[in-house]
């Protein structure tokens, strides 16, 4: 029985060994799908900017171009310089994940993947269109089935995260975070002025309503970044980074459930059903792998 359900497991690898993914951002609500479609067996490399505006950095594939080398649930990534680096890793790492600093999408070219994901959160359209890849899958709002992606994933929190769209789009983005246990706006740390930020506390530490979790270094000295809620520091933007003044720079857990800073969401692991719901239907209508 071992032999059988290995020899299947191996079979399932070589259906997907050969159709290279490209994902374009490697955010939280992004890693979910990443992170599974490694599990089944695609070769998958995330391109990123020189510095991703991540603020769950523990649970972001894109953490991998300030810490170079380290794991998301045992899942490793590492930062790579070229399309053959990133090749490399993953023939020498069955479940690794590469990341490579290339916000114009130059790697298209030398990876010619069969997939392209889109999962940059823009909210707009970029320059993702549906010619670029055999399959275009975009996540999250602001992009359209049939125009800009062959699919286009949903990612308002609720019952419809992850519905795929192969027409139409998601939801419009209204700038309003998800309800939880009736806090919106007051889960989300903002920068209070334009500057470089810097962090002073840490992703998983708990930290009171007014607690000072870092500040904006402005023309004209320091701004300090103030907590809204009490809870667990689930998310901060990685320090030294230059930002304008209303953006996410923290996320507050205010259940205080600290482990769940290092696995990947609810929310993107219904974003990743999402994504993989779009690859298996896509891949059977377009003739990329048998039934």
């Amino acid at each position: 029985m071992e032999t059988q359900t290995a020899g299947a497991a191996q079979r399932v690898d070589d259906l997907f060994s050969n159709l290279w993914v490209v994902v374009r951002g490697g955010g939280d609500l992004a890693s979910g799908a990443i992170q599974r479609l490694r599990w089944a067996g695609f070769p998958v490399v995330v391109t990123e900017l020189p510095q991703p505006l991540v603020v769950r950095r523990l649970v972001s594939f894109s953490n991998a171009v300030f810490e170079q080398d380290f794991a998301i649930e045992k899942t490793p990534t590492k930062l790579v310089n070229s399309a053959s680096e990133a090749q490399a890793y993953i023939q020498n790492n069955p479940e690794g994940v590469p990341v490579i600093v290339d916000p114009e999408g130059k790697i298209l070219d030398d990876i010619n993947p069969a997939i392209l994901i889109d999962g940059r959160m823009a909210k707009t359209p970029l320059d993702t269109h549906i010619d670029q890849a055999p399959m275009v899958i975009a996540i999250g709002p602001g992009l359209e089935a049939g125009v800009h992606a062959d699919a286009v994933i949903e990612t308002k929190g609720g019952s419809q995260c992850g519905r795929v769209f192969f027409t139409g789009g998601p939801i419009p983005d209204d700038g309003t975070p998800c309800n939880s246990s009736g806090f919106r706006h007051e889960r989300v740390i903002r920068a209070p002025a334009s500057g470089v930020f810097e962090g002073q506390k840490n992703i998983e530490d708990m930290v009171e309503a007014g607690e000072v979790v870092g500040h904006i270094q402005t023309s004209e000295g320091k701004v300090p970044v103030k907590t809204e809620i009490s809870g667990v520091l689930r998310g901060l933007l990685y320090s030294g980074i230059k930002i304008p003044e209303g953006m996410k720079l923290g996320d507050i857990d205010h259940r205080g459930e600290s482990s769940d800073c290092c696995r990947v969401s609810e929310k993107a692991d219904s974003i990743a059903a999402g994504v993989l719901e779009a690859i298996m239907k896509l891949g059977i209508q377009k003739g990329m792998f048998s039934r």
